[in-house]
């Protein structure tokens, strides 16, 4: 029980990573805070993290409104009394070609993938500090490290702020005793990869297990992420193990990219 009676908030946790992770934190012991936009998807993580025997608390809650974080940390604060780990999982995305992008796209995506992840971030912090320490993990891409298979563009930018304000933030909150890291998935399964093979089967004619082998052939492993995968990093930068580690940035795609 790596993590037994930590505070740990999710963001995005109604499905895909942020659920795998939930879940994962639950089963290592910690206590979750399960928060997404979608109140239901919310409520449904948090119940199946409460299986683990932990206790376990869903918030609605949109990243990209900065009172709307204020009153999820305040929530998790009222309901636990303190924060020990925090994972800025929350994001959103589209497939499309650069010269497709809108203003709206732009707006949106950077809403939620950098603006969210500061002020969560921030406002963590703020309490982190008045407890004496804690842990910020932040949910990168290889897309911010200029992976060319990204959704778009402006999310390849938004996720490329979420590395550089981890850097930055680490630095800057080491006297704190707290850490900041970053996790750059790869391939991995969630509703847009679905999305994606969906509409590769009606473009393209393939099968959906075609779709999956065009997906993995480039993977040195040759194996798409799971959320678990994801999940199993998010747990060890959480852990005692990652009391030293902080200002990273680490892969988890199966050797996609080396940088």
């Amino acid at each position: 029980m790596l993590l037994e009676n930590k505070i740990v908030l999710i963001t995005g946790a109604g499905n895909g990573i942020g659920a795998g992770v939930a879940q994962a934190m639950a089963e290592a012991g910690a206590n979750v805070v399960c928060a997404d936009i979608n109140a239901e998807a919310a409520q449904q993580a948090a119940d199946n993290a409460a299986r683990a025997g932990v206790e376990s608390l869903a918030l609605a809650a949109d990243v990209g409104d900065v009172d709307a974080i204020e009153a999820m940390l305040d929530a998790a604060m009222e309901r636990f009394g303190r924060l020990d780990v925090i994972v800025n999982n929350a994001g959103v995305t589209r497939k499309a070609y650069i010269m497709d992008l809108t203003e709206a796209d732009w707006d949106r995506i950077h809403r939620v993938n950098s603006k969210g992840v500061f002020f969560c971030l921030q406002g963590a912090a703020r309490r982190m500090i008045e407890q004496g320490g804690g842990r910020i993990i932040n949910m990168a891409s290889i897309a911010g490290r200029g992976y060319q298979g990204t959704s778009n563009a402006a999310y390849a930018a938004s996720k490329g702020a979420v590395i550089a304000l981890t850097k930055t933030a680490a630095q800057q909150l080491g006297r704190h005793d707290i850490t900041v890291n970053a996790i750059c998935p790869g391939v991995t399964r969630t509703a847009l990869l679905e999305q994606i093979f969906a509409t590769q089967q009606e473009t393209d004619g393939i099968s959906r297990a075609d779709a999956e082998a065009r997906a993995a052939r480039p993977i040195p492993l040759r194996r798409i992420n799971e959320p678990e995968d994801i999940a199993a990093m998010a747990v060890f930068l959480a852990s005692p193990g990652a009391r030293n580690i902080t200002g990273q940035a680490y892969n988890v795609d199966g050797g996609l990219i080396t940088s």
